[in-house]
């Protein structure tokens, strides 16, 4: 069963089914954070079908300010113009404006700057769609879990979580009518935790710093993984597993949640949760094998 949108959040407008030209590929230079809200913006843009010319008739401001906007390309943009690019497509203001917030530190933006921009616009009290709130209620522990396990820190994770959880709301039409909101929230909470794991030399998530803080992985693994070498062969293979193995396994395994709970995260059944599990335990006893033949 799909939730419904929030009543409160305004839908596209409807443009008789008039589709807008995407808009040119987010710069290279657009940092983590700052992709973490441009992207969404410019798929709702396009999802929209409005053009450019209609978001610079509701915003009020120029067709070359609001490109460079939407490429991520030039200056980091002032609060004042991207709350009117936000307002003119119907999105939520409070996730967006904390989102915003993040991308302009991690642009290098002066503390005084990004104040003085967020005073420049009024704001009024905006809370999120009650089936949103009752989603992260449920979902923060384990999202946090799997955050620690590749981030490493509670501070990390618990930031990583929130701008998932801020993502979430920002797109929450969209996500609320997928056919499945478990799993379209969980791939956006990996993508933004893959954003920010750090790989090694293969490109691979890299869980080995994860072995000297997972204690409950230590008391929890078999009697063969005990020595901590052998933990950090283990977790080397857990982040070589396909991205549905490695879930599940650092979900079950790392992070100590049940098969039921597991499954309800992914938003996969139980037993499919089940069967990736059992894949999973056989696809990592064949690479410590392999690993062991070459020592």
């Amino acid at each position: 069963m799909t939730l419904p949108p929030d009543a409160d959040q305004p839908l596209p407008p409807d443009t008789g089914g008039k589709r807008g030209r995407k808009p040119a590929p987010i710069a290279e230079s657009a940092g983590v954070s700052h992709r973490a809200w441009l992207e969404p913006v410019r798929s709702f843009l396009f999802a929209s079908g409005l053009t450019l010319n209609d978001l610079v008739d509701r915003s009020g401001y120029s067709k070359t300010r609001i490109s460079e906007l939407l490429r991520g390309n030039g200056y980091y943009p002032a609060w004042e113009i991207t709350f009117s690019v936000i307002r003119a497509l119907g999105l939520p203001v409070p996730p967006m404006r904390r989102l915003w917030t993040a991308a302009a530190r991690e642009a290098h933006k002066e503390p005084d700057w990004i104040k003085d921009c967020i005073q420049q616009v009024a704001l009024h009290p905006e809370p999120p769609p009650l089936a949103h709130q009752a989603f992260t209620e449920t979902m923060t522990r384990a999202y946090t879990a799997y955050a620690r396990a590749f981030l490493l820190t509670d501070h990390r994770a618990r930031w990583v979580v929130t701008e998932t959880f801020d993502i979430l709301w920002l797109c929450w039409s969209q996500a609320a009518t997928s056919a499945n909101i478990h799993r379209y929230a969980w791939q956006l909470l990996r993508t933004r935790v893959m954003a920010r794991a750090h790989r090694d030399a293969g490109g691979h998530p890299d869980l080995r710093a994860a072995v000297f803080s997972a204690t409950e992985a230590r008391d929890a693994a078999p009697g063969q993984f005990a020595a901590l070498s052998e933990l950090v062969d283990l977790f080397t293979a857990i982040g070589r597993l396909p991205h549905d193995l490695m879930d599940v396994t650092v979900l079950r395994h790392l992070c100590g949640l049940t098969l039921d709970d597991t499954a309800d995260v992914l938003g996969v059944s139980t037993a499919m949760a089940h069967a990736v599990d059992h894949h999973a335990r056989a696809t990592l006893n064949t690479l410590l094998t392999a690993h062991r033949s070459r020592e």
